[in-house]
């Protein structure tokens, strides 16, 4: 049998499927079982200062609370007795006792001062690892993207100069220049980037006129913007990489991985097919590298990297040219078009 053992943000994990977070790993019989079904790691479900911020209060309200922060304030927690991030830190030490994996914590953090004090607080809950979930939804216009980049680098080394845990980024493809950012926030510390984030957008009803939000699983195509960029930065950046969003089969993790990820996160797939599923992604994963003779995962990540390969139009734009011109045989298939 082949060895599965990867290197997570200098983590050794048993193989290299990562329960992402959601709301299945607040129930701690879903997270032994989990750990069961052979999950290297998981992801607490994210810690949203947001959520904490705005409990019982409308939105506005709530940002016109708290615009008049400073660093002089002596601490971050608003008062609340059952609520708040007292009650997700006490159940975050449940999550990590309850398991022998590697757990990792979560983070979604609004002002550029509490990121690091949030980190602080979750490093005491014994916890592995601490994702950073980086999102900019800017509504104002005369903010630039370089302005923002630079806060999240901020942030970075803020949060590695307080903690001892290594540091994951989560990361939105919304990036100008994703490879340039992924390197620099290498640089300032990340441990590991996790490829990529996925938002909730809002749609409307046309009768009520009114806004919602729909619940939407990935689907598997949807990984293919992931693998793209593992293979774009594979050896070029000392941070992990790991691919997140439409990892539904053994062969998606086996994709990624001869991209240039390290490991990878999965969700929706276990939704979708239950947790049971983990163990069947793992099987495929391992009756691939015995077919082809692999001993070890360390000899197939990246092979099919930019790096790595000897085509140097694999991952650019002539690609998607060379697409367009064979178009015609997608109508050969479909002449009622």
């Amino acid at each position: 049998m082949a060895d599965l053992k990867t290197n997570y943000m200098g983590i050794e994990l048993k193989n290299p499927i990562i329960v992402g977070a959601s709301n299945l790993v607040t129930d701690l019989s879903y997270l032994k079982k989990m750990e069961e079904n052979g999950a290297a790691a998981i992801v607490y479900k994210s810690l949203f200062e947001e959520q904490i911020h705005l409990e019982n209060l409308q939105m506005e309200e709530g940002l016109s609370e708290f615009e008049d922060r400073n660093a002089e304030m002596l601490r971050i927690f608003p008062d609340m007795e059952h609520s708040g991030p007292k009650a997700f830190l006490m159940q975050l030490r449940k999550a990590r006792k309850a398991v022998s994996i590697p757990l990792f914590a979560s983070l979604n953090a609004v002002y550029r001062e509490t990121w690091g004090e949030y980190a602080e607080e979750l490093e005491k809950t014994g916890v592995d690892g601490l994702e950073l979930n980086f999102y900019a939804n800017p509504q104002n216009l005369d903010r630039t993207g370089k302005e923002i980049v630079e806060e999240q680098l901020d942030i970075i080394r803020d949060v590695k100069s307080r903690i001892k845990i290594p540091v994951a980024v989560k990361i939105s493809p919304f990036y100008t220049n994703i490879p340039m950012v992924v390197k620099k926030m290498s640089e300032a510390g990340a441990d590991a980037v996790i490829l990529f984030n996925r938002f909730f957008q809002p749609d409307i009803d046309i009768e009520s006129e009114s806004h919602h939000f729909p619940y939407n699983l990935s689907n598997e195509e949807d990984n293919r913007l992931a693998l793209r960029y593992a293979g774009l930065l594979y050896g070029n950046i000392d941070a992990t990489i790991c691919a997140n969003t439409g990892i539904y089969q053994g062969s998606d993790v086996v994709k990624m991985m001869l991209a240039g990820a390290g490991a990878v996160q999965v969700v929706s797939a276990l939704y979708k097919f239950q947790i049971n599923h983990i163990t069947k992604m793992l099987g495929e994963l391992n009756a691939w590298m015995d077919k082809k003779g692999y001993a070890n995962t360390e000899e197939f990540v990246g092979k099919l990297s930019r790096k790595n390969i000897n085509d140097p139009f694999t991952y650019k734009r002539a690609q998607y040219i060379d697409i367009l011109m064979k178009s015609e045989k997608i109508f050969k298939n479909h002449p009622t078009i």
